[in-house]
């Protein structure tokens, strides 16, 4: 028979799922981050942005903002690293957006 102090350390499958998956949008949104910097960095160098939809930036940016608050609310009105994830996202769709509109004013 396992002891208690055994069986408080053992994790359940599903424990692990959620942590792997915790860490698993932790990573990747952050990653995504990252991500956003080639195409800033794309549309500077060539001062061209014409290739870029800035419908398609805004939209990204309202679900991003979109995202980031209702796992706000779902999550008891607590910033968590998803929330601040998307948050980051929405800021860096809407510095797109801006580097777009700049470089065809």
């Amino acid at each position: 028979m396992q002891s208690t102090a055994t069986l408080r350390t053992r994790r359940s499958p599903r424990a692990i799922y959620l942590a792997a998956l915790g860490w698993a949008v932790t990573v990747l949104g952050s990653v995504r981050l990252v991500s956003y910097l080639p195409t800033l960095w794309a549309i500077h160098a060539s001062g061209d942005s014409s290739q870029h939809a800035l419908t398609t930036w805004f939209t990204w940016a309202a679900a991003n903002a979109a995202m980031a608050a209702w796992l706000y609310e779902q999550h008891g009105r607590r910033a968590d690293c998803a929330v601040v994830i998307n948050t980051c996202n929405t800021v860096m769709c809407l510095l797109t957006a801006a580097l777009i509109t700049a470089y065809r004013i």
